[in-house]
């Protein structure tokens, strides 16, 4: 009898301090809702990255991690304010067109994508890895989405201290900018009839908090991030000056007279705007363009950029070999 006991004691040792092993190991996924408000699970500092889209590369770089592979704007293009570090990942093709093939076979511990790029093939995505889409648009979601990335990549408090600087930033080149000026810009893809972005897009409201008058104006409710002008529309608005989505050599807004008489095209106020531009929303992103719009929008007061060093400026120098 007292053998058994004896046993029955032991056993129940081993059970409870198995129990007790299993609380004490850290959890190996954590949970995070995206904007499809889909709950996804994903790994705990997961350490391949792959993006569709800039926004997972430019948030990863910024906290220290290098991405395995990321779709691209344009072929051969590896971004300047990334510092070319596109060109060690594995490429999927164009952001609107991602390869899951090649997506697959970089074997990736979470997915970072642009929504609108992949509710088509969310499904086939989810097969590959966890998936996590946020809209990539407005500045408003900016800050949300720099956060809840830094908190899947096991580093909440850079994520703060990335929002606080910008808005900090945001603030004083605001502060600094001539008063009572307020230049009427446009922003742009190329095109017969130009897509224009609303004041809500994170570029233009950057441009807008400097004091720069939205030709294209807020959005309408439930309505989309930007609207289609035709060049009879853009002259009527008038404005002084234009940033243009550089997306290669097509450029047939050039080809139609209008377009040369337009206060920016006489002025020679068009800037053909880089990658960054068109995803904003990235901390490394937004700084650099705050920095250029406020040049481009005040020469006499802000610098010039040099992108590259601004980006080197974020990007920890351990990344960059």
């Amino acid at each position: 009898m007292r053998r058994c006991l004896r046993l029955v004691s032991v056993v129940g040792l081993l059970l409870a301090f198995s129990a007790g092993s299993a609380v004490a190991q850290p959890a190996r996924t954590m949970s995070i809702t995206d904007d499809r408000g889909v709950r996804v699970e994903v790994p705990v500092n997961p350490q391949r990255i792959a993006a569709i889209s800039y926004l997972g590369v430019d948030v990863a770089l910024a906290l220290g991690v290098m991405p395995v592979a990321t779709t691209y704007m344009a072929p051969g293009r590896d971004p300047d304010f990334l510092l070319g570090l596109t060109k060690g990942m594995q490429p999927l093709g164009q952001r609107a067109k991602p390869n899951l093939e090649l997506l697959s076979a970089a074997k990736p511990d979470v997915i970072i994508a642009m929504r609108r790029y992949t509710a088509a093939n969310a499904a086939q995505l989810e097969k590959i890895a966890p998936f996590v889409a946020y809209n990539i648009e407005l500045l408003s979601q900016s800050y949300q989405e720099v956060g809840a990335l830094s908190a899947l990549l096991g580093k909440p408090e850079r994520g703060e201290l990335l929002n606080d600087g910008f808005r900090r930033d945001l603030a004083e080149f605001a502060a600094k900018a001539p008063k009572g000026v307020h230049p009427r810009f446009q922003i742009m893809w190329a095109g017969d009839t130009p897509f224009t972005f609303h004041t809500e897009n994170t570029a233009a409201s950057i441009v807008a908090a400097l004091g720069g008058d939205n030709i294209a104006g807020p959005m309408t409710q439930n309505g989309r991030f930007g609207v289609e002008l035709s060049l009879e529309k853009m002259l009527e608005k008038d404005p002084e000056v234009i940033f243009v989505y550089d997306s290669g050599p097509d450029r047939p807004h050039e080809n139609n007279p209008i377009w040369s008489q337009l206060s920016a095209v006489r002025n020679k106020r068009v800037f053909y705007v880089g990658d960054h531009w068109v995803e904003s929303n990235g901390p490394i992103a937004r700084q650099i363009v705050l920095r250029e719009a406020a040049h481009y929008l005040y020469p006499q007061t802000f610098p010039a950029v040099d992108v590259r060093s601004e980006a080197a400026r974020l990007i920890p120098a351990e990344l960059v070999k």
